[in-house]
């Protein structure tokens, strides 16, 4: 059969040589060249496979195949076997099958995960925090299998007592519950990393309540309630009887108020409780007494018994004595009272009328406040009035009346304008603002000749000057306006010849100058006030000046005229007569 084979290869390879040959004589460039040595090759390895064919069927092949291979029948339909390496294994199946590293894959495994190759094959496992889906230690993820996070807090008491556990990808973290602190760390940790735990707060003993005992047991974790109750000889008055720990490891309260029960509150002559909390008790004395000595408050003290105030009351003899007036509008008495401590309120009620004015009334009352043994108030009562004034204690009821005339006050002056008038029946106007003094009051016209040195008195008796006097030297009065029932606009012509009131408004002389002065006097029983203002100056002297001048200036004018006159008809007639 070998030789067959040597005979068919050799014949093969002549007519190749001679196909070769005819090409390259008809090709005679390396191009020919070339493709002859590409198809020799391909003659050559299509006698090779002829060969390995022909042997193929006599030679075993499943016993050539590799230690680390498998002998197989073909799969293209040929028939024979085949050597194929093993699964994890790469190679021809006969002369090598070397081991496959599938950790260099990429990540063959999947996330979370570790490779891990072995001699023909590899297996992979998760990392901390995951498992496989499998939920078997190892896996190959052909499959179908994964990593997927482990839920470390489905792991009972993972995070220890007082631990609340949070799981997150890959992790997990514990926090304390309330009632609970970290101890040797800080939140949140890591228990399998961490030294930290958590431990249950502690509040320590219980506090001490003042008269007050512990009646439940005690207790000093977190959310431990303890109760008190008040000792023998006191009793529960208010405030909370328990106390509990709180998370931030103190007690909360207790408010518990226990106090001493000493019996009923203790009583003082004249007195009365102005306050008290059941141990405490605070005296004042009633109306019409008053605080001499002592002590006004009561104290229950530790042994259940009162240490009772010493104050003393002694009644308050409130009065109204040797009631006076002063300054016209103030008012003092005496109280006969023998401790000025003691405050008393006063009624002060007063009326006040004038006879010369029936319609006038002035009542009002004032309440009057005062711990004085001597009180004083001031009123504010209305000038030129009689008052009848009463003063009342209102504790006791003792009153006291005083009567009292008010003066009267300097009256104010009209609204006048100053000016300068002809002395003959000059026009003189004021403005006036009516008062309810009208009644007793009066403008004078007084009339002051300008002669040397003036000076005037507004608080001089003046004479009148009559029809039948043929002069007056001096000021007068020329003119009395009563108040009552005259208006705001007041126009009055000096020298009219005229009587007002008493007095006659005789006319100026000629040839001299005048003030005119508006007195305001006010009479009310033996008083009398005025007030006076310049109101004009009546010119006489200047105006005969002036009267005389114009008459000769008038004089000589017509004189001159007449001359004209007569200057003109002499021309006129020398003119007509020739």
């Amino acid at each position: 059969m070998s030789e067959g084979l040597a005979t068919g290869r050799e014949e093969g390879e002549e007519d190749e040589a001679e196909v070769v040959s005819v090409r390259m004589r008809d090709e005679g460039n390396t191009a020919v060249m070339n493709s002859a040595v590409s198809i020799t090759v391909f003659i050559l390895l299509t006698t090779a496979i002829a060969i390995m064919t022909g042997v193929g069927a006599e030679v075993d092949v499943c016993a050539s195949c590799h230690a680390n291979a498998t002998c197989e029948d073909k799969t293209d339909g040929t028939g024979g076997k085949v050597c194929n390496c093993m699964y994890g294994f790469v190679g021809n199946g006969r002369t090598h099958c070397q081991d496959k590293d599938e950790c260099q894959l990429g990540r063959i495994c999947g996330d979370h995960s570790t490779c891990h190759n072995t001699h023909g094959s590899y297996y992979c496992t998760c990392v901390s925090g995951y498992t496989p889906t499998n939920h078997k230690a190892v896996f190959i993820p052909n499959d179908g299998t994964y990593c997927h996070d482990v839920d470390e807090c489905e792991v009972e008491n993972i995070c220890g007592e007082g631990g609340v556990c949070m799981n997150k990808e890959g992790d997990f973290s514990c926090t304390c519950q309330i009632g609970y602190t970290v101890q040797k760390g800080f939140e949140p940790f890591q228990p399998l990393r961490d030294k930290a735990y958590c431990e249950m707060v502690d509040c320590g003993a219980p506090p001490v309540v003042q008269h007050a005992v512990q009646l439940s047991p005690s207790n000093t974790h977190y959310g431990s309630t303890v109760q008190f109750g008040c000792a023998d000889g006191f009793v529960w008055r208010n405030g909370v009887n328990t106390t509990v720990c709180g998370p931030d490891g103190r007690w909360s309260g207790p408010s518990l108020h226990c106090e001493a029960y000493c019996g009923p509150t203790p009583l003082l002559a004249h007195s009365q409780v102005l306050w008290e909390n059941s141990t405490v008790v605070v005296h004042r004395c009633i109306k019409g007494y008053y605080s001499r000595t002592g002590s006004d408050m009561s104290v229950c003290d530790t042994t259940g018994r009162w240490q009772v105030a010493t104050l003393r009351c002694r009644e308050v003899r409130f009065g109204v004595r040797g009631l006076a007036m002063f300054n016209q509008r103030c008012l003092q008495w005496n109280t006969e009272a023998e401790h000025s401590g003691a405050r008393e309120q006063y009624r002060v009620s007063f009326i006040g009328e004038r006879l010369f004015d029936h319609s006038f009334s002035d009542s009002q009352r004032k309440l009057f406040s005062s711990a004085a043994l001597h009180p004083v108030v001031c009123l504010n009562l209305q000038p030129a009035t009689n008052y009848t004034i009463t003063v009342t204690a209102q504790s006791t009821g003792d009153t006291a009346t005083v009567t009292a005339n008010t003066s009267i006050p300097v009256p104010s002056t009209p609204e006048v304008r100053y000016s300068e008038v002809d002395a003959h029946l000059p026009m003189l106007r004021l403005r006036r603002a009516p008062s309810t003094l009208d009644p007793i009051c009066a403008y004078q016209v007084i009339v002051l000749p300008v002669e040397g040195m003036l000076v005037f008195d507004c608080g001089l008796s003046l004479l009148t000057r009559s029809s039948e006097q043929g002069g007056c030297r001096g000021e007068y009065v020329a003119a009395q306006l009563e108040l009552r029932g005259l208006g705001t606009d007041v126009n009055f012509t000096l020298g009219n010849r005229q009587l007002y009131g008493q007095f006659y408004n005789a006319p100026l002389e000629s040839g001299k100058d005048y003030y005119i002065i508006l007195r305001t006097v006010c009479h009310w029983k033996q008083m009398r006030k005025q007030s006076c203002v310049i109101w004009a100056k009546a010119l006489g002297a200047s105006y005969a000046s002036e009267m005389s001048a114009l008459v000769t200036f008038g004089s000589i004018g017509v004189v001159g005229v007449l001359c004209i006159m007569g200057y003109c008809c002499s021309w006129f007639w020398k003119a007509l007569i020739p």
